[in-house]
């Protein structure tokens, strides 16, 4: 099959992410911070270093301003609930996924008050609009960093910036950005950063990390036991330890770790140079199939590796349908839980095909996706 679906997860992942978490459970798999013998302490150790890959990876300061969740609307959920209170006001944009509007719209329910900025047709963000959305009490400001429908890429430097003249917190989702595009929390003056381990960081699923910038107290989602304080019967305030109770994924966290080596070892520029070639070639493609609409910047610089086009008036499922059946074409249709954004750009009523492109996809895969897209478009006019 060719495996064009990566904006929902990256498969294949590196084998060594496959090794690690195999060596893993056949080796130290025991419970992390529970007991003081050697197999706990390992799979403690190995759990720190996936925290200090992630702070290399994403200039982070402390490994303990790191919090892993089970993915990354586990981490804006979070995030959003644990920061704002009711009279508090969020800002957000009309391109984000259902991890984030949906919390949003929950805490309308407590008091908390939001904006939504619209975007353009093409999902890009004047950060103007943003500015002029402030009110004295804006709290926070809520952004993705790349549409998951069009790929669209959010000036998220230049928002950091008005959030830090203004006093706000910014927090981003990085679930299409992060392992693929260069992060730098310092740089760009984020509070909090959302991001998956199963999308561009290439770990296994059911992994996520939170980046709680140092001075930012959540209030914490669940209680319970976190191998440390155990003397007392109140939810330890030390960091990591306040947001993570229970028995973590370690089998999962030590394969992010290898997924994150794996990337900074390639390095991130040859990464997103490969995704951006492909990228390019297939939207230059696609704009030579008469029937093809395309949705979003076009423009692989502009954009992510994601394309989202429709063929005609087509219903989207069923494109996706004999993408799948007959050619063996794996990719997404619908609304991609982003009902704000296809309304944004004009496709909530049929929705969209959309292809996305991971590092280990090759030119030949996007030479028999056009190729098929053609044989479709054919079948219809015939």
């Amino acid at each position: 099959m060719i495996y064009l679906d990566n904006a929902a997860t990256t498969f294949p992942k590196p084998e060594a992410v496959y090794q690690a978490v195999d060596r893993c459970m056949r080796n130290f798999g025991a419970n992390p911070g529970r007991s003081g013998h050697k197999l706990a302490l390992e799979a403690g150790r190995a759990i720190y270093k996936t925290r200090e890959l992630i702070c290399q990876l994403f200039n982070i300061e402390n490994p303990m301003q790191v919090i892993f969740t089970y993915n990354a609307t586990d981490s804006l959920n979070l995030a959003l609930k644990g920061l704002l209170r009711p009279g508090e006001h969020v800002i957000t944009t009309s391109m984000e996924h259902n991890s984030m509007i949906r919390p949003i719209m929950a805490l309308k329910e407590i008091g908390v008050e939001h904006t939504i900025i619209p975007c353009s047709k093409t999902g890009e963000l004047d950060p103007q609009k943003v500015e002029d959305a402030v009110k004295e009490n804006t709290r926070l400001i809520a952004m993705t960093h790349a549409s998951n429908i069009t790929g669209t890429l959010m000036p998220v430097g230049e928002v950091g910036a008005i959030a830090k003249r203004k006093n706000i917190l910014l927090l981003v989702d990085a679930a299409q950005t992060a392992g693929i595009y260069p992060i730098d929390v310092q740089k760009m003056n984020i509070d909090l950063l959302a991001a998956p381990g199963h999308k561009g960081l290439m770990g296994p699923q059911g992994t996520g990390i939170l980046y709680v910038r140092e001075g930012i107290i959540l209030r914490h989602m669940k209680e319970g036991g976190t191998g440390s304080k155990s003397e007392s019967l109140l939810q330890p305030e030390i960091l990591p330890d306040r947001y993570e109770s229970g028995t973590p994924n370690t089998p999962g966290i030590v394969g992010l770790g290898a997924g994150i080596a794996f990337i900074l070892a390639e390095g991130l520029n040859k990464i997103r140079e490969h995704e951006e070639a492909l990228t390019a070639y297939m939207l230059s493609e696609l704009k030579k199939i008469d029937k093809i609409k395309i949705y979003g910047p076009q423009d692989h610089k502009k954009q992510a590796a994601v394309i989202s086009m429709n063929i005609g008036d087509e219903d989207s499922s069923e494109v996706s349908y004999v993408l799948d059946k007959v050619f063996d074409i794996a990719v997404r249709s619908g609304l991609h839980c982003a009902p704000l954004a296809h309304q944004t750009i004009g496709t909530f009523e049929q929705g969209t095909v959309r292809f996305s492109i991971g590092y280990f996809n090759t030119k030949e895969d996007i030479e028999k996706a056009i190729e098929a897209l053609k044989k479709i478009c054919e079948e219809l006019e015939g």
